[in-house]
């Protein structure tokens, strides 16, 4: 893991109902005359983005729960210096009345038409409905309506926002043409990943929706959906039809027919476990992070040598009486557990030190020792451990002996990759954990640092995944399910090393994954950083980002497995 420092300031809470608007709004200047209709582009949030809205600061994001009705819901993670307002431009008719409504859930939640009315509730712990009304102008022809949250009141949430009246414009009545080519791109045992060809329409097309039989199941904004909630070895059939702004709907696709997966899901070893550094970066109360995000595995970081093959916490802090034990202690006594990390990026570190794998283990078991520990990660980095085949060989050894030393015991390998999968070293890495019997619980990868800061972070996390996937089924000869239930995704928040962006949607983009492949571990580098600084660039305290305080780690304590 990397370092990457910027002090985070906080304005006064405001008070009252701001007008003024914080973001661009996406505008629809298509035409349609669709009475009773839903104006509003992904008023579900189905899509499983923010499509068709635009959110100040980026602090709009598209969860998995908590959600009113179907499988997504929007958040918006309002702040001390924003109040994560989501806009959308409609066309609509002059002197023409329209109903505005949404569920929302959370504290000081408002929803309204930029220049008009406007309604708002004061706190919810479920979702309630919000309903307004207005007017056009004699000559209006577009409307802007909003929701927001509050300054300081934390993330709201808000699903199934509805505009009901005629469309804008002159009446459009010509539907868009029939997706073609709809084709599975992959299943699990209650998800089927569908894609299909992109239909064309005269004025535009706004959405497509997902056909299950004859019911409609989601709704997307692009030629691609993953349908969730679905049953294990159970066959589907699956048709799409397009939309546009005028509600005009294309005929249906070919059909598929998908059977998921049995769901017969290896049971094991499962951890949502992000990294908490204590030796930089302004380390924040690690039960202040719990009490706010839920949180009960940390990955504290690192276990280094304070000379020879001795350890210690960043090779100087011994390994109790200090810091690092009362910080683990506190964290036990809230009812959650550490792994510790040994390794890293840079540092004097055991491998390289420990001239046996049976010295290396006895550098091991003292921090096993000292902690009673369920679970060790070593993370190995760099040409002095993970590009040495005498030291893969001597950790491989020594993690074997600790494993036989100490039964139940959880081992986890933490390595680089590459967006395709294990590079050259880490494919080495394997077979060797193979050859030598060692008995890794868990090939944990970081995909980031590709070195593009361009890289879609949530597609190359997934094919590097897949990646490793295949390697462990080629390798060890599991089929699919074994495979993904030995893997660990261990992310980046915010801005990497290289300048890449994981964003609060491609995190939770990430985590559903996860959760869908039933993989065994989820982490992220890092705690310390998991505070918002938008446009910070790569900083030790913060992310970077426009974010909610531990908002990364929010969405990782949602990983199940």
């Amino acid at each position: 893991m990397r370092t990457p420092t910027r002090t985070r300031t906080r304005t006064r809470l405001a008070c009252g109902l701001g007008a003024t608007l914080l973001g661009a709004a996406a505008v629809l200047t298509s035409p349609g005359a669709a009475f009773g209709a839903n104006l509003l582009t992904n008023g579900d949030f189905e899509a499983g983005t923010t499509a068709g809205w635009s959110c100040s600061g980026g602090l709009g994001s598209v969860v998995g729960s908590p959600v009113h009705g179907g499988g997504k819901a929007l958040a918006g993670a309002a702040g001390a210096s924003d109040n994560a307002k989501c806009t959308q431009t409609v066309a609509v008719r002059p002197n023409t009345t329209y109903t505005l409504s949404a569920w929302v859930r959370g504290s000081y939640v408002y929803l309204g038409v930029t220049g008009g009315s406007s309604t708002w509730t004061t706190s919810t712990g479920a979702y309630s409905k919000l309903t307004v009304s207005f007017t056009t102008g004699a000559s209006q022809t577009s409307a802007q309506v909003y929701l927001n949250g509050w300054y300081g009141q934390g993330t709201y949430y808000a699903d199934d926002v509805a505009l009901d009246g005629p469309g804008g414009g002159t009446t459009d009545t010509q539907a868009p043409t029939t997706p073609g080519g709809l084709a599975s791109t992959g299943k699990t045992s209650t998800t089927a990943s569908l894609a299909w060809t992109a239909s064309t329409d005269n004025v535009g097309v706004t959405g497509y929706d997902i056909y299950q039989g004859g019911a409609k199941v989601a709704t997307s904004a692009t030629n691609s959906v993953t349908v969730t909630g679905l049953t294990p070895n159970t066959a589907y059939t699956f048709s799409i039809r397009a939309r546009d702004l005028a509600g005009n709907a294309s005929p249906a696709s070919n059909t598929l027919n998908v059977t998921t997966d049995n769901g017969t899901t290896p049971t094991g070893f499962k951890q949502a476990a992000p990294y908490l550094y204590l030796g930089w970066g302004n380390p924040p109360s690690a039960t202040t992070v719990m009490n706010a995000t839920g949180a009960k595995w940390f990955t504290m970081a690192f276990i280094l040598s304070s000379g020879g093959c001795n350890p210690s916490w960043d090779g100087q802090r011994p390994l109790t009486g200090g810091v690092d034990q009362s910080t683990i202690a506190s964290i036990r006594a809230a009812g959650g557990d550490i792994v510790p990390s040994i390794g890293g990026w840079q540092g004097n570190k055991l491998g390289p030190n420990c001239s046996t794998p049976e010295a290396l283990a006895g550098a091991y078991q003292k921090v096993i020792d000292a902690y009673g520990l369920k679970a060790i990660d070593v993370d190995i980095e760099n040409t002095d451990e993970f590009e040495n085949a005498v030291v893969q060989d001597r950790i491989l050894g020594a993690l074997k002996i600790v494993k036989q030393n100490n039964p139940g015991l959880k081992t986890i390998l933490t390595f680089g990759t590459s967006t395709t999968g294990p590079t050259s070293w880490g494919n080495r890495l394997i077979d060797q954990a193979k050859a030598l019997n060692a008995g890794i619980d868990v090939f944990t990868i970081m995909p980031f640092d590709f070195g593009n800061a361009s890289t879609d972070m949530y597609a190359g996390t997934v094919s590097a995944t897949e990646g490793l996937k295949s390697k462990l089924k080629s390798t060890f000869g599991w089929d699919d399910a074994t495979a993904y239930a030995h893997i660990g995704i261990s992310g980046m928040n915010g801005v990497s090393d290289t300048q890449e962006t994981t964003t609060i949607q491609n995190w939770t983009d990430i985590r559903n994954w996860a959760n869908s492949h039933h993989i065994a571990r989820l982490a992220f580098w890092s705690v310390n950083r998991d505070r918002g600084c938008p446009g910070g660039g790569l900083q030790e305290t913060c992310s970077g980002i426009a974010q909610s305080d531990w908002q990364f780690t929010s969405i990782t304590t949602g990983f199940t497995g």
